[in-house]
């Protein structure tokens, strides 16, 4: 059954590592959670090992950089693996046939914060769907409303009519960046294969995801427990490899678990992971010491 904590310390003296999402548990993609960078300090103190697991769809070092200029500092974790590193890594060595036979013209979907995991590659941006051999979707760009999938249909419908591959490299289908919800390339993806495109995503929820992280925690993963805010990726991702796991609920699902009083209501809780068919060892409302 899962156990309603008001903080992580007992977790905490419960496992030895610990594969922590980073959107909606660390920072709202804006500001860094005090209580969550409290909290990884006494990870760190206590010598847990802490992996940032996260669909960012940006490469580790651009991550690393962003977290510093929250007040996230380098050694307060273990490792970070992201899912924009994981499509760098892809389109740098293939893993398969889908991967090598892309083609080198690529029309990049997305801000341009997210170019870095084009950054280095022998690939060439192109600037329309027309003369690219496949799409590498990193959500809304700035300049159409990030909350409004219909505003992205053209630009999805002139990919289709390209029959373009599309790389999703996040999977989420939305976050909330600071306080307000928007799309993810999740929902861009999830468009695409309606038209009939063809799209791999790395990230979560893949169980390909979680070996190099379980790699760098360097422990069996009875001893290692995921936090994360979303059900579909990061409890689902979890449970995909047999692995323990915590949901944070001030997150991702917030305002639809909460209750009257603000906070969040049990019996909601419970109903929304059984209709999810999942299990977490235990809930808490943030991720907090």
């Amino acid at each position: 059954m899962m156990r309603h904590l008001d903080g992580f310390a007992p977790l905490a003296a419960e496992y030895d590592g610990f594969i922590l999402d980073l959107w909606g548990v660390i920072h709202d993609g804006i500001h860094a959670f005090p209580r969550a960078v409290d909290c990884l300090g006494r990870l760190r103190a206590a010598g847990k090992r802490t992996l940032l697991l996260s669909n960012v769809p940006r490469p580790n070092a651009a991550v690393r950089t962003m977290m510093r200029g929250m007040g996230i500092a380098d050694d307060l974790y273990t490792g970070i693996l992201t899912s924009g590193e994981a499509v760098r890594r892809a389109l740098s060595d293939p893993p398969d046939l889908w991967w090598a036979e892309l083609g080198r013209n690529v029309f990049h979907l997305g801000p341009a914060r997210d170019l870095p995991v084009l950054e280095g590659l022998d690939y060439t941006r192109v600037p329309s769907p027309e003369t690219a051999h496949f799409v590498l979707n990193t959500g809304p760009d700035d300049h159409l409303d990030p909350t409004d999938l219909g505003a992205f249909e053209p630009v999805l419908q002139a990919c289709a009519a390209r029959a373009l591959p599309m790389i999703c490299a996040n999977p989420d289908l939305e976050v909330i960046r600071g306080g307000k919800r928007v799309l993810c390339a999740g929902s861009l993806a999830l468009r695409y294969r309606e038209l009939g495109g063809d799209v791999r995503a790395l990230g979560k929820p893949d169980p390909a995801i979680y070996q190099p992280a379980l790699t760098v925690l360097d422990l069996p993963p009875a001893r290692v427990l995921a936090v994360g805010d979303s059900l579909r990726t990061d409890i689902a991702g979890a449970a995909a490899v047999d692995l323990a796991s915590c949901w944070v609920l001030g997150g991702l699902h917030g305002a639809e678990l909460a209750g009257a009083d603000g906070r969040p209501d049990r019996a909601l809780v419970d109903q929304a992971a059984a209709a999810a068919g999942l299990a977490p060892v235990a809930c808490l409302p943030r991720f907090a010491w």
